[in-house]
């Protein structure tokens, strides 16, 4: 039993840096697929405000919040 609480532990421990580092991933795309986007001025806004929301949340480390705010902008552009 104990090994497997170990397990647990560790693969929790090996996957929280995942999450932060998706956040970066996410900018990125949105980065690369803004300039080509077929937006209107409100949704282009939208987007950068929300791009901007969610590097903040990333580097306030609350990734969780900050995937799901840039996953906003990601489906405007629909990336």
């Amino acid at each position: 039993m104990k090994k497997i609480r170990s397990l647990l532990a560790t693969l929790a421990l090996v996957s929280l840096p995942a999450f932060a580092f998706h956040c970066p991933a996410d900018m990125k795309k949105i980065d690369e697929a803004l300039p080509k986007a077929q937006l209107n001025d409100a949704q282009k806004a939208e987007v950068q405000k929300l791009r901007a929301e969610g590097e903040k949340l990333h580097k306030e480390g609350k990734h969780q919040e900050s995937v799901d705010t840039l996953a906003k902008a990601m489906k405007i552009l629909k990336i």
